[in-house]
This record gives structure tokens, sequence and C-alpha cells, in this order.
């Protein structure tokens, strides 16, 4: 059995999970702190989007503004002599795209559920703004934001339809698990296929467990 897909989609989730939580929580702590109602659903649809387009149409876009003729593509490649489109970083650029929304949509509810009255009790003391952020909000929402982040970490693992329109299905290179498994269905390798999926079904069963360890974690700390 061919390990590196699942060394390239660990990897592959492993980075895309730290770009993904910055990513969420900042956005999501953005949208809550918005007050203009129309300016709110803007960008609350937004970042909501790539949760509810085909994940092919997710990849096309991500294809059409990354390609070598394209600004965003031009640039990485002058400047950092990086190709995206059909390397590993289009893996991770793949999964952050699409595992993004969940862990913005978990971070949102997480913060919407925070007394706000609880930060201006502590800006009263004499808190500053980030020990509010830090102490109140974030103190309060984790268990919904961990839960979000393994959400998206799972989310990441099995990203296909993204990741083949814009890192394709180069065997050592770009081939995740959910590429590998079909791949091996497409030449008939049957056993092979079976094999991947046993190792993606054991690893997502591992992040169900987790998500379900951290909401029982927050209930008890609510209930003290």
């Amino acid at each position: 059995m061919d390990w590196s897909p699942v060394l390239i989609s660990m990897k592959t989730a492993g980075v895309s999970i730290f770009i993904t939580f910055f990513l969420g929580v900042l956005a999501a702590w953005m949208v809550v702190r918005m007050q203009h109602g129309r300016r709110k659903l803007i960008f609350d649809g937004i970042f909501t989007l790539p949760l509810v387009l085909p994940p092919t149409v997710m990849g096309f876009f991500l294809l059409y503004m990354f390609g070598v003729r394209r600004p965003l593509g031009r640039f990485f490649l002058e400047y950092f002599q990086v190709k995206i489109v059909f390397s590993w970083q289009a893996t991770v650029l793949a999964a952050v795209a699409m595992s993004f929304p969940l862990m913005y949509r978990s971070a949102r509810g997480a913060f919407e559920q925070v007394d706000p009255d609880l930060a201006a009790a502590a800006r009263t003391l004499g808190m500053g703004e980030w020990d509010i952020f830090c102490k109140i909000w974030m103190a309060n929402a984790m268990p919904g934001v961990l839960g979000g982040g393994v959400l998206a970490f799972a989310r990441g693992m099995g990203e296909f339809g993204a990741t083949a329109m814009v890192a394709g299905n180069i065997a050592g290179r770009t081939r995740t698990l959910p590429m590998a498994v079909y791949s091996e269905v497409a030449a008939g390798n049957m056993e092979q296929a079976y094999c991947y999926v046993a190792v993606m079904a054991a690893i997502s069963f591992v992040a169900v467990l987790l998500m379900n360890k951290t909401v029982l974690w927050a209930g008890r700390r609510w209930k003290e």
C-alpha cells in the first residue's frame, strides 16, 4: 500500500486547519461585531458561499484566480517562485476554501452565545480590548470554536472536487486520500481502494470522537 496519499492528506489538513482556524475566528469576530444589518448579511453570505457551492465550482474559481496567467498566480510565481495550481500548495488552498465556512459558522455561533454584558462589565473595570477578547469572548466561545476546528479538519481531509480542479491528481504530490480512492476504483484496484477507505473512515471516526468530547466538555463547563 502506498502511504503517500495518507501523508499528503494529513499534511494538507494540518496546514489548512492552522490557516482556517485563524481566518475563521477573525471573520466570525468581524461579522459578530458589525452593527449594520445589510452589510452583515452581505459578509455572512460571502463567507458562507463555499459551503453551498459545488466543490468543482469552487475549484474552478480557485483555478481562475490562481492560474499562472492570472494576477494572483503571476504574483506568487514572480515574487515567491511558487506555482500554485497543480502543486501541493493547491491542495492546501482547496482545503482552506472548502473548510473555512465550517470554521466560520461554528465560531460565529459560539461568539453569539456569549453575553455581551460580560465584555461591557470588564470594559468598565478597565480591562483592555485584547484581554476582553481572550478572557471573555474566546474563553466562553472556545468549546464551539474547537468543535468547528475539528469539523474543518475533517472537511479538509475529505476534500475532493476543488482539489481535483485546482491541484489535480499527481501521484506523490497532490494525490490525497479521496483522490487515491477515486484513482484505485477507476483502475479496478478495489482492494487498494478498500484500504484507503478504511484509513479515511478511521481518521474521520477519530475526528467525530474529538468533536463529541469537546461538546461534553462544554456541557460540563457550563454546568459548573
